[in-house]
């Protein structure tokens, strides 16, 4: 994998080309400083100052018998024992307010490649759902799984160069209340062939999507070879997809291929074999039975557990799950 590859797949790259075919995304460049406060593990966990009176958090700052607080009064003793300022990023704020509105009030962050999936259970919906800067700086700031993006972007690259990307961009997408997990799939592409396609929830088995199978292939299939296989520059990579209840295809995500994205219903060597054999062959895989359900892959976990090569933590946690499947399927099969 080449560092073009990876960079390729942030959003401030693609979203600009395809987003006619997408999810309507507003995108902040960042300021260093603000980057230098998601990674500060140094000292108390502090939100920032809000400048906005009807912010998710109201009176935190603003709080006249708090001011006191943070008074650092002349001749006094050890300057480390005063109480942390709050952090403060107005401008950033306002920015922010503003694309929030215009999105329809409640939005999903991502910053260049990922989403703080690993600490949605800390917002007041349990989800990424956000409507103000203070929802947004608090799910960035509490996410274990960001720091793959602000330090470790370009591990997996032959031609590594750098740790971190010249910019950080923080993704604002308008949040749809009603959209379905189900509908939502992980593309594999191999040598500018879609060769696989997998239910991206892998934790439940809808049955209706089983019934749904061949049409949803059909309308990926024409997706990608109608948007995607002749301008996205990259030979081998994936990408996300949502199908909607009127079965336009509007794309959500690319990854690169292999190093940290997940393969999902796949194997990464799977993958490899997949073209060779099966010619221009697309394998569709959906969760079919309680059998089959993979374990869930959104919880917190240290970052060395998002390396999916061979023996790293992921993918033991992948065997383990398919040796535990086989075994389930034997001892039904033995018991019918």
């Amino acid at each position: 994998m080449k560092e073009e590859e990876v960079n390729r797949c942030q959003i401030q790259e693609w979203y600009p080309k395809f987003k006619s075919v997408s999810i309507k995304t507003r995108i902040h460049e960042l300021p260093e400083y603000f980057v230098q406060y998601l990674l500060d593990d140094s000292g108390p966990f502090l939100l920032p100052v809000s400048i906005s009176n009807d912010d998710a958090f109201p009176n935190r700052i603003h709080n006249p018998e708090e001011e006191d607080d943070y008074q650092v009064s002349e001749g006094s003793g050890d300057e480390s024992e005063q109480p942390s300022l709050p952090p403060s990023f107005p401008e950033l704020e306002l920015e922010i307010k503003e694309s929030i509105e215009s999105l329809g009030g409640s939005v999903f962050p991502k910053l260049n490649w990922s989403a703080p999936k690993d600490s949605a259970w800390i917002s007041t919906t349990g989800s990424l759902r956000c409507s103000s800067f203070s929802e947004i700086a608090l799910l960035l700031r509490s996410s274990d799984s960001l720091v793959h993006d602000l330090c470790h972007a370009y591990d997996s690259c032959s031609d590594k160069t750098s740790s971190r990307p010249r910019s950080f961009f923080l993704a604002l997408r308008k949040w749809y209340q009603s959209l379905k997990p189900e509908m939502e799939f992980r593309c594999f592409v191999q040598n500018q062939n879609l060769v696989g396609i997998s239910q991206r929830e892998v934790t439940t088995c809808y049955p209706a999507l089983i019934e749904k199978k061949d049409s949803l292939q059909a309308l990926i299939e024409d997706f990608f070879l109608d948007n995607l296989m002749s301008r996205f520059e990259s030979e081998n990579y994936t990408f996300d997809v949502y199908v909607t209840k009127d079965d336009r295809v509007k794309v959500v995500d690319f990854n690169p291929w292999g190093a940290f994205t997940l393969p999902l219903m796949f194997t990464w060597e799977e993958l490899d074999q997949t073209h060779s054999e099966q010619g221009d062959g697309v394998n569709f895989r959906v969760v079919e039975s309680q059998l089959s359900v993979r374990p869930g892959l959104k919880t917190a976990v240290p970052f060395d557990y998002l390396d999916t090569g061979t023996g790293s933590g992921w993918d033991q946690v992948i065997r383990n799950a398919n040796e535990d499947l086989q075994q389930q399927t034997r001892n039904a099969q033995a018991g019918a």
